[in-house]
């Protein structure tokens, strides 16, 4: 492998997995549910981006396979989430103006 190509893979592994824990800190301290879904989807995002190099890295086609079935479980996470925070959302504005 050319020594050009390992030295941007290896500073690609760097920034996927600093962004990764980066979007992790946000998951975790998130003020808002909100905050939550995006840093659980930036993180799965992240995540296929690291299939995808180690794709490249170990020239191999299995990553990809694992890269694309992520993307989706992540997608559906995503609106499954978003329709859990929607639905929260519409209830407590529902219990504010009962009050």
């Amino acid at each position: 492998m050319d020594g050009f190509l390992e030295l941007s893979l290896e500073i690609g592994f760097m920034c996927v997995v600093a962004s990764v824990v980066l979007a992790f800190i946000r998951m975790v301290k998130g003020p808002s549910l909100q905050d939550r879904v995006v840093a659980l989807d930036f993180m799965t995002v992240a995540i296929v981006a690291f299939c995808g190099l180690a794709a490249v890295r170990y020239d191999t086609a299995a990553f990809l396979d694992v890269a694309l079935v992520l993307a989706l479980v992540g997608f559906l996470a995503t609106v499954a989430l978003a329709r859990f925070a929607e639905r929260n959302t519409f209830r407590n504005q529902e219990e504010n103006r009962n009050e």
